[in-house]
């Protein structure tokens, strides 16, 4: 029996604040990662390029945020979800396994929000899983849709025998979306609600990780100032066992 460790965090870009006091955090997210220790780094809200900020920020990575972030010895792959007059950003994940292939789905459900999913196939240990990261939109009815979309996509890509994992920023308030996710056969952990946002005082649990066909161990939210400061929700890590 092997354990797998998932996180997922929504970066928020790798800054925080607005206008003139906003501050640089994407050099401390990168020691986060590393500290978060999982074998599979679910990452919501990265920046491949930023022309606006590049230029107000000293010490702006020369590499995309992606890869900017990746621990030594991972694999990171990025997709953008959405294009902004100054640069693009989107999903990634950082794995500590090969990966074997990578897709992007896009899960818009209207023009004002581009949303997408980013499916990888990692061998961990010569046993294959699929991940998908994804970050649900902001109205509640577009969520269940896109559930919906979720759900036609892993029927028609993922191999029923093949374990999945489904991490990301649901945009979640309630766990309203706890049903429909168990409809289509993914399930997250039963107990207590993980609190991930907003980060300096957590009232909700909108970082969801689901699987199917792997045997959960426990969930955990890093908490304290040092990670309040870094982005407006917490990471999530989950534990199974395959």
């Amino acid at each position: 029996m092997s354990l797998l460790r998932v996180a997922t965090y929504n970066i928020h870009k790798g800054v925080q604040g607005v206008g003139p006091v906003r501050r640089l955090e994407i050099h401390n997210l990168g020691h986060a990662v590393e500290q978060l220790d999982a074998d599979v780094v679910c990452l919501q809200e990265v920046r491949k390029l930023h022309r606006r900020e590049e230029k107000y920020f000293t010490h702006w990575p020369e590499l995309p945020q992606a890869e900017f972030l990746a621990p030594e010895g991972y694999r990171s792959v990025y997709q953008t979800n959405a294009v902004t007059k100054h640069g693009e950003h989107g999903n990634a994940l950082l794995s500590r396994w090969d990966v074997l292939s990578h897709k992007h789905h896009d899960i818009s459900d209207h023009r004002f929000e581009q949303r997408g999913l980013l499916h990888v196939h990692v061998n961990a240990n010569d046993t294959p899983i699929h991940v998908i990261v994804l970050h649900l939109g902001l109205i509640a009815s577009g969520r269940l849709r896109q559930v919906e979309q979720l759900g036609q996509y892993v029927e028609r890509e993922v191999p029923r025998g093949e374990p999945l994992v489904v991490a990301g920023d649901f945009n979640d308030w309630g766990g309203k979306l706890r049903k429909p996710m168990n409809a289509i056969g993914l399930k997250d952990f039963n107990g207590p609600r993980a609190m991930t946002y907003p980060a300096r005082l957590p009232l909700g649990q909108l970082d969801f990780v689901y699987a199917r066909g792997l045997r959960p161990v426990g969930v955990e939210v890093p908490r304290g100032r040092v990670w309040w400061r870094m982005s407006d929700h917490l990471p999530l890590i989950a534990e199974f066992e395959y």
